[in-house]
């Protein structure tokens, strides 16, 4: 009865849209879509543009108020979208100069910039406590794992727990792009992406870091997560090859990497190859994808051209061609379903990482180390009550406080 009558809901948020503009009436008789619901279609960077993006309606405020189907009935979703509406993945190995690409990228085309994840992410609490500090007091199946002691110990026991939660951070992130680009109509630079995540679970498996069985549970998770996603629609891959990988791991200079265990050849070429001929021909089946070779770099402003010169009407005029699928709601009220799922029910999209597995030793704790981290995790500096909440932190008027945050579960 919940979903007739949400479906109910959600079917009147389609009634009163606003008309569509001539020239989008003209390309829906020539197309047969529907008018209203086509995204506009060549990205274009600040030069072509001759200045910043100018929204056409102010960004909903999607971190601060929830949007549900009453919302939906005042705030339709397509109002804000145009031609830069879009999800761009940066992809590449290790140390390939992605995070200066992408934020360069990003401030051309005025689109939102979204880091690398890592584990700081767990470890550092709302507070800016490090939990890290609290190994001592933990069980060895309870303490921190990072890409510091990855690098240090890869077959360590933690090594398919840490990827796990790698992929669930990535996953996170995602989540928090696609809010943003459906509730304000700007697009996201995303560095990296769950859908490329597999790639190091795959090299690890190949190089003997974790078993069989922790990847199993890998691909299990990830098969009852990933459909839940919308795929980019531009992947661009920074091709570097292994030396050239190995010369800028030096010249970085990273303690934890010129040391590492993990940097091989072996292991780079694996992530190489993995890449190349599982993730890019796989995702080559949705997205747009562009590959340079940047072993001494390149500039952003030719990869702004090239990406300008993309026509991404022909996958809206197609309605048989499945690049872009993903992206091509016929209704306003399938926009608008799309922004609650993830602005609105991101706590059970993460609830679906609970995939019932107990036979690989390594990514369980018994039931006493369970216990013993519960008391010393959660009596620790801010993490006693909810962020907000906890006055030996400085909290103040906990007393009048009603709400808690966007996403945050009950």
């Amino acid at each position: 009865m919940t979903a007739v009558f949400r479906v109910g809901l959600v079917r009147l948020v389609g009634r009163g849209s606003t008309a569509p503009a001539p020239a989008t009436l003209l390309q829906a008789q020539t197309t047969g879509l529907p008018a209203a619901f086509m995204q506009k279609c060549n990205i274009s960077g600040k030069t072509m543009r001759g200045g910043p993006r100018c929204p056409k309606v102010p960004p909903y405020p999607y971190k601060t108020k929830k949007y549900n189907v009453f919302s939906a009935m005042f705030d339709k979703t397509t109002k804000r979208f145009d031609e830069n509406t879009k999800v761009i993945c940066v992809e590449g190995p290790v140390a390939a100069g992605k995070t200066k690409f992408a934020m360069e990228l990003a401030a051309e085309l005025d689109m939102q910039y979204y880091p690398a994840v890592d584990m700081d992410l767990i470890y550092i609490n709302s507070y800016g406590y490090d939990m890290r500090k609290l190994d001592p007091e933990l069980p060895p199946s309870c303490r921190s794992y990072d890409i510091k002691n990855f690098c240090a110990d890869p077959k360590h026991p933690s090594a398919a727990a840490f990827q796990i939660r790698m992929y669930m951070l990535r996953y996170s992130q995602y989540i928090d792009a696609l809010q943003h680009i459906l509730s304000t109509g700007q697009g996201v630079v995303t560095e990296r992406s769950p859908f490329s995540d597999f790639v190091f679970m795959e090299a690890m498996f190949r190089q003997g870091y974790i078993s069989r069985g922790a990847r199993s549970v890998y691909n299990d998770v990830r098969q009852n997560t990933i459909g839940e996603l919308l795929k980019p629609h531009l992947v661009i891959y920074l091709d570097v090859p292994v030396d050239v990988v190995q010369k800028q791991i030096k010249a970085r200079n990273l303690e934890h990497e010129v040391k590492s265990k993990v940097f091989t050849d072996a292991y780079l070429t694996d992530l190489e190859v993995i890449y190349k001929q599982q993730y890019l021909k796989d995702i080559s089946g949705h997205a747009e994808l562009l590959i340079y070779d940047w072993s001494a770099g390149g500039e952003t402003e030719v990869v702004v051209e090239d990406i300008e010169r993309i026509n991404f009407e022909q996958y809206e005029s197609d309605p048989h061609n499945k690049k872009m699928i993903d992206w091509r709601f016929p209704l306003e009220t399938e926009w608008c379903e799309a922004r609650i799922k993830y602005c609105n029910e991101k706590p059970d999209l993460m609830n679906y990482f609970n995939v019932p597995r107990f036979d690989v030793p390594e990514l369980l704790r018994s039931a006493e180390d369970g216990k013993v981290w519960r008391d010393v995790w959660y009596n620790a500096p801010g993490m006693k009550y909810r962020p907000g909440y906890n006055a030996d932190m400085g909290d103040t008027g906990l007393l009048t406080k009603l709400k808690i945050g966007i996403n945050e579960p009950y």
